[in-house]
């Protein structure tokens, strides 16, 4: 059916045109416009020429015909991505119109828009994730070899662990569970601590559960006591905002032998370094440098060589541990990297940011294996916080848009996702217990000779700006407790992993613990 405004112009224009010789209608679009022959004012006519100039010019742009091009090409422009009810074919539209009225008044010339037809577009889609490639040196590569190495062996072991774990009744699943939330709504606080003149940025909880690293606004990194939050230690080398902590792997357990006069702390700050530090004394080891702008999250890899940071001059680097050298430096985020997160393979490494889209990594060969914006799916606002699962293939986000949603690997999308707060979710991680196929020891069997099931992997707590620490389930994404104390937007969390505790620093300056009555774990 033809659109009414198109129907009225030819009823109207009909009884005129029966006598016009069609071949004196221009086919080129060089319109001329008499004012005076015409009866049209000048003014008037110079707005026609205007818009007819500005539909020439927005016909003439070329823009990518792929879908997710033209949303990267929205987001890099400042606007969103998607409007109510708008499909491709609008969103071309519309980015056509943008650049069109931004070439008009002068702010770009157009080449910023990707010229890419149709067809370079198709041939080109099964490599897009092979854009943001940088290249790298014998050490990379080694590096690389080394973590297939590592991580092969481990992916035998957890996998060897879910076919045993997928002969447990679902029943038996369902029991367990239920007992486990039982358990978390007993949560209370247990403490409260100043850590600082400064807004609290950043808690971790060691390996052992006994110590917990705080960061600052200030540039101060403190170590507190667990569970009676005195300071321990004050370790001093950021002069900026402390916004990464993380605890090498096996740190303070006494059966994995790490030395208190090695490196057992990394900590990220606002001045671009990357800083290691031990136990024993309260001057860093040794700084990382490279970053140009603020380290956001450090996170060091399962094996404790290798260690990751993100930072807002939207790349993340690899460095080595033992050599200090940076191994890599990958781009592939159009705007500041906020976090990374290893999963517990060792084998990929997930990334997100203020660009709004995660990217998970295949360390070994470098290629991007899986990008975390469904059309539908993916976050509209900048992510804060990423943790694997410990299953190894699932990964959650967290994000300003108040949303945590769940990626499965190896199905290659989002399965499952939570209006978790009111505001922006700070930070979120996910539950591994002492019982964690590799991080730990595995539950054993019955006295019947069937697989026990595992606590790890079954919640996890996130930090809101709405001054609220939540718990969520991780099989049916239902809120187990909300935990209120704060007076001001929590801004980390962590869980222990001998699930006795949980950690909050937020912009009330205070760090809080968390915990049952009876001091016991789930």
């Amino acid at each position: 059916m033809m659109h009414p405004s198109r129907q009225a112009y030819v009823e109207e224009a009909q009884p005129e045109d029966r006598g016009i010789d069609l071949d004196s209608i221009p086919i080129d679009h060089d319109y001329d416009l008499p004012a005076t022959a015409s009866g049209i004012a000048p003014e008037k006519a110079s707005a026609l020429l205007s818009q007819f100039e500005r539909k020439r010019l927005i016909a003439s742009i070329v823009v990518p015909t792929d879908d997710g091009r033209v949303r990267a090409k929205l987001r890099e422009l400042g606007e969103p991505v998607t409007l109510f009810g708008e499909g491709p074919a609008d969103r071309r539209d519309r980015l056509r119109e943008l650049v069109a009225a931004q070439q008009q008044d002068g702010l770009q010339q157009g080449q910023d828009v990707e010229m890419t037809d149709a067809g370079a577009a198709d041939e080109d889609a099964e490599d897009q994730e092979e854009e943001f490639y940088s290249r790298g040196g014998p050490e990379l590569l080694e590096a690389r070899m080394e973590i297939a190495k590592y991580s092969l062996p481990r992916a035998k072991r957890r996998t060897e662990f879910q076919k045993q774990e997928s002969t447990i009744p679902l029943r038996t699943h369902v029991k367990f569970r239920k007992q486990i939330k039982e358990r978390l709504q007993g949560f209370e606080l247990q403490g409260s601590q100043i850590a600082g003149d400064r807004n609290v940025s950043m808690t971790r909880i060691s390996p052992n559960g006994e110590l917990v690293a705080t960061g600052n606004w200030g540039g101060q990194v403190k170590l507190l006591g667990i569970p009676d939050l005195e300071v321990k230690k004050n370790l001093r080398g950021h002069t900026n905002k402390v916004s990464g902590l993380s605890w090498f792997p096996g740190a303070t357990l006494p059966e994995n032998n790490v030395s208190p006069d090695s490196v057992n702390l990394a900590s990220g700050g606002a001045e671009g370094k990357v800083l290691l530090w031990s136990l024993n004394q309260d001057t860093p080891l040794a700084s990382l440098e490279g970053h140009s702008q603020r380290v956001c999250r450090v996170e060091f890899h399962p094996s404790g060589r290798y260690l990751a940071s993100a930072s807002e001059d939207t790349s993340w680097r690899l460095w080595d541990v033992e050599t200090k050298a940076e191994l890599l430096l990958q781009e592939g985020h159009s705007r500041g990297v906020y976090a990374v997160s290893f999963n517990s393979d060792g084998s990929l490494l997930a990334s997100a940011g203020l660009d709004s889209i995660g990217r998970i990594w295949d360390l070994r060969s470098g290629r991007t294996v899986m990008i975390l914006d469904g059309h539908l799916d993916g976050h509209i606002k900048p992510i804060y916080g990423l943790d694997w699962g410990a299953d190894g293939y699932r990964v959650l986000t967290a994000s300003m848009d108040g949303w945590v949603k769940c990626w499965d690997v190896r199905k290659v999308q989002r399965t499952g996702g939570i209006g978790a707060h009111s505001s922006s979710v700070a930070d979120l991680r996910w539950f591994k217990g002492m019982d964690d196929p590799l991080l730990g020891t595995p539950p054993g069997k019955d006295e019947k000779g069937s697989q026990l099931p595992k606590k790890s992997g079954t919640f996890f707590v996130t930090a809101g700006f709405d001054q609220k620490v939540n718990i969520f389930s991780a099989d049916d994404w239902t809120l187990v407790q909300s935990l209120s104390g704060h007076t001001a937007p929590v801004a980390s969390v962590d869980v222990s992993r001998n699930g006795k505790w949980i950690v909050s620093g937020g912009h009330d300056r205070t760090v809080k613990l968390w915990g049952r009555n009876d001091m016991e774990s789930i």
